[in-house]
Formats: structure tokens, sequence, C-alpha cells
């Protein structure tokens, strides 16, 4: 099919972009930008020289994907929602060789209108409500929620919150999907039949 780029987007020469991906209106894509297959970048998305998106994810309008950032195939960034690269930012500080390293995990969702401050890992399938702000690490499957966030439950992989208490030993089915989760201690893992 081909990658389709809207008449008003800038692609910087050098970025790689995988097939089959969306860039729509008012999106700039820089030259060191490495985007996978299948992607869609809403209008007035920004992806910076330094940012590895795999494939299949969606980042909705209004999204600055900032350098040092990586999202993992399947991630999907929600309307408005906010990446950082500097912990403490000044304007008359250059700290261009202090940025910190963004990891989001396969399959994680951000909400609209949240923010990560940089320097964290979001975990595979995590899910992060609307208008969180996140400032730690956050495990696989995790559900969070508030500002700061907190964790408040387990998704499973199909987006569905799983009846399980935040710690100790269970077992939860997904509701859509039917597949098992064991809860050991404070990690989730998916289970194979």
């Amino acid at each position: 099919m081909g990658v389709f780029i809207h008449g008003s987007a800038i692609v910087d020469p050098g970025a790689q972009i995988g097939e089959d991906t969306r860039i729509w209106h008012f999106v700039h894509v820089c030259g060191g930008a490495r985007i996978g297959s299948r992607v869609s970048l809403g209008q007035n998305v920004f992806v910076g020289n330094k940012v590895v998106i795999g494939d299949r994810c969606k980042i909705q309008n209004n999204v600055s994907v900032y350098d040092n950032v990586t999202l993992e195939e399947g991630v999907f960034c929600g309307p408005s929602m906010v990446f950082t690269n500097v912990y403490n930012p000044r304007s008359l500080i250059e700290r261009k060789d202090q940025y910190r390293d963004t990891l989001v995990k396969q399959g994680a969702t951000l909400g609209a209108n949240c923010t990560v401050v940089c320097g964290i890992t979001i975990g595979r399938f995590a899910f992060v409500g609307a208008g969180a702000v996140i400032n730690k690490d956050v495990p696989d499957y995790a559900l969070m929620v508030g500002v700061p966030a907190r964790q408040v439950g387990w998704m499973s992989e199909f987006g569905e919150q799983l009846d399980l208490p935040l710690s100790g030993e269970a077992e939860a089915r997904c509701p859509h999907s039917g597949e098992r989760y064991r809860l050991e201690g404070a990690i989730l893992t998916k289970l194979t039949d």
C-alpha cells in the first residue's frame, strides 16, 4: 500500500518510515526518526530526531514525541498527551546532554492529556488513564490514574480491567477474551494454555 504523507506534513530527509504508515495534517517528522510499519501519526504530531516508534503504534492529535523516547510495538498515545526529556528544564541553561530515556513497552496505552515525566519505563500492556501524571516506572499490565499516578488495578492485553487485588496470589480471566492471568506478589503475567 505504501506510505501516506498528507501534503501539509513535513518529513525531513533521512527519516525512516515503514510500510502502510499514515502521516496526517501538519505533522513534522525529523530526519533521525525511525518509524515502523502501519503507524498512524495524527494531526499536529511532532517526532524528534532520536525517537523510535514501533510497528502499529497510534499517536493521536497534538502529541510531541521528543528525543530519547522509544515506543515499542502497538503503543497508543491519546490526544494531547505529553512526553518530556529533561527532568529539570531551564530556558537559560542548556541541558541537551542531560536528556533522559523514556521507554514505553509493547501494547501500552497512554490516555488523553496524561503526562510522562522523562527517565521512566512503562510496562507491557499497561494502561495510563486520561490526565494522569506518570513520574515513576509502571509495571506490566498496571492500571494507573491520578496526579501523581498510582496503581488502582490491572488490565488485560485486550484492554479490560481484571478482577484482581493489587498484590498477592490470584488468577483472573479477561472478561472479553477469556485469557488467563496470574498475580504473584505484585507481578502479573499472562498464562498460556
